[in-house]
C-alpha cells in the first residue's frame, strides 16, 4: 500500500493545490512540528499527499497521482465544477468501458507552469466497472 506522495508546489499555487486534493476527498492535516513551515499534508484514510513548498518546483510533464474514488461522476462534476477542464478519452486497460482525461487548467500557474499537485487521476473501484479520469 502507497502511504504518501511527495509533490513540488510553489508558494503561490499551495492553496489551490490544497483545494484540488479536497476535491478528491483529501483533509488537509498537521504535519509533524519540524515540518509545519514549507509543507502542507493531505490525507484520506492511510494515504497522505505531501505538498512541498518551493519556488524550485520540478514538474514532470506528465507527472501524476492516481485515486481510487467511491463515486466517480459526482467527484468528475465536482471537479468540473471548481474549473478544472476534464477531456474524455478512450479506456486504456481494456476493462469495461470508461473515461479518463487531462486537466487544462492546473490551479494558479497564470504563468503557464504546471502545478503536479493539480493533476490527478481517478478511477472508480473495481467492483463499479473500472473508469479513470485525469484532472
Amino acid at each position: 500500500m502507497l502511504q504518501h506522495v511527495s509533490l513540488e508546489v510553489p508558494p503561490d499555487e499551495v492553496e489551490r493545490a490544497v483545494a484540488f486534493w479536497e476535491l478528491l476527498g483529501f483533509a488537509e492535516v498537521e504535519p509533524p512540528e519540524p515540518l509545519r513551515v514549507g509543507f502542507s499534508w493531505l490525507e484520506r484514510g492511510p494515504t497522505q499527499i505531501h505538498l512541498i513548498h518551493t519556488e524550485a518546483a520540478t514538474v514532470p510533464a506528465l507527472g501524476h497521482v492516481a485515486v481510487v474514488v467511491d463515486d466517480f461522476a459526482a467527484t468528475l462534476e465536482r471537479v468540473a465544477a471548481a474549473g478544472h477542464q476534464v477531456d474524455e478519452h478512450r479506456e486504456l486497460w481494456g476493462r469495461a468501458p470508461g473515461v479518463r482525461g487531462l486537466s487544462r487548467r492546473p490551479p494558479g500557474g497564470a504563468d503557464g507552469r504546471r502545478a503536479a499537485a493539480g493533476r490527478g487521476e481517478l478511477i472508480a473501484p473495481r467492483s463499479s466497472g473500472v473508469r479513470r479520469a485525469v484532472a
